[in-house]
């Protein structure tokens, strides 16, 4: 059974266009301007990130501090959320809280990377009280830290495979018996990779038949070019994670395939 996160707008089953951080040519990465861009191009998948303040405000931030994209600076986890209220993204957004960003889009399906271990227990309090579970996938480069968060909700939610799990798929996949793969892979909805870490090429056919066959998806990110959309396309892959939605959504209408 395909998960619900799965679905595009309309319902139905198809590439996968995720906004990776939104959608700014302006460098305002996770703020509620991106989002906004990304939803009205027409995109039904939103890819972000959250922290936790030091008073356990959930937000929608890539990095530990501020310094690099706000006009402010310090650790998101050992500021308060009325300080980090004060910052602005590229100079003129605020830093989006959680809260704000399921309020704000309400049909939009949220793939979360859950960046640190402090956001854990807020993560998953607010995919419960929120009542998301049909609208997120979990994902975290630790494995660890994905599962501690799946296991502290009462339902099962879409969730991506981190580091070390994708690792052992690409080294040990085809020689392991799918049924010992099957219970590897028990919670691991999609693979979201690149097409190479490092010298080891990823997102090869291989790869992808082995994934399908065990009924795991394929987003690789984060793909920004239009001749190389197509050519990941053609081979099958499920979504692609994006900074540049526009052209990814030129790419897709040209092929018949956006919603």
């Amino acid at each position: 059974m395909t998960l619900p996160y799965f679905h595009r707008n309309d319902g139905s089953l198809g590439p996968l266009a995720l906004a990776h951080r939104g959608h700014s040519l302006d460098g305002l990465e996770n703020s509620m301007a991106a989002f906004r861009a990304a939803v009205e191009l027409g995109t039904s998948h939103l890819e972000t990130d959250v922290h936790t303040t030091a008073d356990g405000v959930l937000l929608v931030f890539h990095d530990s501090s501020l310094d690099r994209v706000t006009d402010s600076s310090g650790r998101v986890s050992e500021l308060s959320a009325a300080e980090v209220a004060k910052a602005r993204i590229g100079g003129v957004e605020p830093v989006p809280t959680f809260a704000e960003l399921v309020s704000a889009f309400p049909q939009a399906r949220l793939n979360l990377d859950v960046k640190d271990w402090n956001s854990v227990e807020p993560m998953a309090s607010a995919i419960e009280t929120q009542g998301i579970h049909e609208r997120v996938l979990v994902t975290s480069f630790s494995d660890r830290r994905r599962r501690a968060v799946l296991k502290r909700l009462s339902r099962r939610v879409a969730s991506s495979a981190g580091s070390s799990i994708t690792a052992l798929f690409v080294v040990l996949g085809p020689v392991l018996p799918t049924p010992l793969l099957r219970r590897l892979l028990l919670d691991v909805d999609a693979f979201q990779v690149p097409v190479r870490y490092g010298w080891v090429r990823v997102v090869a056919p291989g790869f992808i038949r082995r994934a399908h066959r065990l009924g795991i998806q394929v987003h690789v990110w984060t793909v920004n070019d239009p001749v190389e959309m197509g050519r990941l396309l053609d081979l099958g892959v499920d979504g692609i994670v994006s900074d540049r939605l526009d052209l990814l959504k030129e790419v897709l209408e040209r092929r018949g395939e956006w919603v």
